[in-house]
């Protein structure tokens, strides 16, 4: 007889917290969302002339693996 569906997922999530693993929920942006591209934008702009996220962005640069 077929298991239904929240039989399936318990089972399946047991075996998972068995193995050592647990559920996190991870909330993140709503890149659908009205207006998201532009809040990006705003944010990047504000950060242009910023002396701390240029010195960032140098130390990524030159840290970057470009041959593997």
């Amino acid at each position: 007889m077929r298991q239904n569906v929240a039989e399936r997922v318990g089972k399946r999530r047991a075996a998972l917290r068995a193995a050592g693993l647990r559920p996190v929920q991870i909330w993140v942006p709503d890149t659908r969302r009205e207006g998201f591209a532009e809040e990006c934008r705003r944010q990047s702009l504000l950060l242009r002339e910023d002396s701390q996220e240029t010195e960032i962005l140098d130390f990524i640069e030159a840290s970057m693996d470009t041959k593997g």
